[in-house]
């Protein structure tokens, strides 16, 4: 079964490669606070559907360059575009 993650498109210049960021809150091991940490994946979009700032579904998968590990799945959701 491959992994699945869910995260934010902070870039999409490239052709065919997201940069996307999953966020995640874990607890200090040592003082207990609460901290925030982002994991970066770099994404294969063979049909560049998606948009810097959605939230996208993302799968392991072979690698296809030096840093591409994963491929797009869907969009989840656009943001709301104010005109």
């Amino acid at each position: 079964m491959k992994k699945t993650l869910i995260g934010v498109v902070a870039s999409a210049g490239q052709s065919k490669t997201l940069r996307v960021e999953i966020d995640r809150r874990m607890k200090h091991q040592k003082y207990g606070k609460i901290i925030r940490g982002r994991t970066i994946c770099h994404v294969n979009d063979e049909s560049g559907v998606a948009r810097q700032g959605d939230t996208v579904e993302i799968e392991e998968a072979p690698p296809t360059s030096r840093l591409k590990r994963w491929t797009l799945v869907r969009v989840v959701s656009s943001p709301a575009v104010a005109e």
